[in-house]
């Protein structure tokens, strides 16, 4: 069967930080951070800064595309931190990022180019042998990419270009499946259906087509609501709802420092040390990704250990009222998703469309591979020089 390496051929890496204090789940920790590392004296600040051999308060880079940060090398850095902007965490989790390509060893700015209000990253989280979870979740926001296993995955924009133009579908795939199907497909709809059958592999994401039509709507339907559920309201959806009497409510507050999560299956109840959340459903705090539990997952980051005198270690007092509603609301995301396993193990291909019927189509060209040059926009280079793209 096709393979998702095959449909979506142009893909990046994750991105690759360098430094964990350029992140986290809150953007005033982001901006201490900033505020401390450009207030240090020069030897001090090259420790605090983390350096790698990309990386250096010394090193010349460019913009990130979409971004209007400094191109100054960092060690004459005294302004304010860039705002920081949403990004997604790992196959679930909300977090907040410095968008200066300064701080980042390995950014991508060919995802930065083409991240806007039309574009949809599919995200194709590290296999691990035996593990269940989802093999491919979509999201709005740009995605680190990283697999909360520590497995490389891979980044998929759905568009090759901004405005949600070129889709990033091997050339001849749609008029192909349109013919199959007797109907125009779209992009979204060639999306859906992978949210809806992909199953992971050692080679990669494998993803049949069906020969039924009707199937394949089915696979479709099924896609395009665990797409409105992963994007959380973006692209004209609706937010994640439970309907009344099973959304999670907190009915003892999250202390300044919860030590430890838990659930008490009987109970339905989330503890977080000595808070409680509750109705919190099974499908819920059982739900993983690459092998990794996500509510455990999303805890420790915010509260595991950080090393004294680093940056990393300047973060919240006390636990925000921000975290507790995000977590509402990624239970509700995990409980939906969970719901739809049973229509997920449900809907059988039974006739595939053959690769020898997609001979024109499949291996795609090494030219879909790559991303498109986009130059819509200014991009400012090391020192203020123009970028010459």
């Amino acid at each position: 069967m096709p393979m998702l390496d095959e449909l979506m051929p142009w893909s990046a890496p994750p991105l690759r930080l360098g430094r964990e204090w350029v992140m986290a789940p809150d953007a005033g920790s982001l901006r201490a951070r900033w505020d401390v590392l450009v207030g240090a004296e020069a030897g001090e600040r090259e420790a605090l800064f983390g350096c790698t051999r990309v990386r250096t308060p010394h090193s010349a880079v460019s913009q990130l595309p979409g971004q209007s940060t400094g191109t100054g090398r960092f060690v004459r850095e005294d302004g304010r931190c860039p705002a920081p902007v949403r990004v997604l965490h790992g196959p679930f989790d909300e977090q907040w990022l410095i968008p200066d390509h300064r701080l980042i060893d390995m950014a991508r700015p060919e995802l930065w180019r083409v991240a806007d209000e039309r574009q949809v990253f599919v995200v194709e989280p590290g296999y691990v042998a035996g593990a269940p979870g989802a093999p491919v979740v979509v999201s709005a926001l740009l995605p680190d990419g990283r697999s909360p296993a520590g497995r490389p995955g891979r980044i998929r924009p759905l568009y090759r270009r901004p405005g949600g133009l070129e889709p990033n579908l091997a050339p001849g795939l749609l008029a192909a499946l349109s013919t199959a199907y007797g109907r125009e497909v779209d992009a979204e709809e060639v999306i859906a259906w992978i949210l809806a059958v992909a199953g992971s592999s050692p080679a990669g994401c494998a993803v049949p087509l069906p020969a039924d039509p009707g199937v394949w709507l089915s696979g479709v339907d099924l896609g395009r609501r665990l797409m409105e559920i992963q994007l959380r309201g973006v692209h004209g959806g609706a937010r994640p709802r439970l309907p009344g009497g099973r959304r999670p409510y907190v009915r003892a507050a999250v202390p300044a420092r919860p030590d430890a999560i838990g659930y008490d299956a009987a109970e339905e109840v989330l503890s977080l040390g000595d808070g409680r959340i509750s109705p919190v459903p099974r499908e819920a705090w059982d739900f993983e990704v690459s092998g990794v539990r996500v509510l455990e997952h999303w805890f420790e980051r915010r509260t595991g250990e950080a090393e004294a005198g680093t940056l990393e270690a300047i973060r919240p007092a006390s636990w925000p009222q921000e975290w507790t509603s995000e977590l509402l609301e990624l239970i509700t995301v995990l409980a939906l998703l969970g719901e739809l396993r049973v229509r997920k193990e449900e809907l059988k291909v039974v006739t595939e469309i053959t690769r020898e019927e997609l001979g024109s189509v499949l291996p795609p060209p090494a030219a879909a591979r790559r991303p498109a040059s986009v130059l819509d926009h200014h991009e400012e280079g090391p020192e203020g020089q123009f970028a010459l793209l």
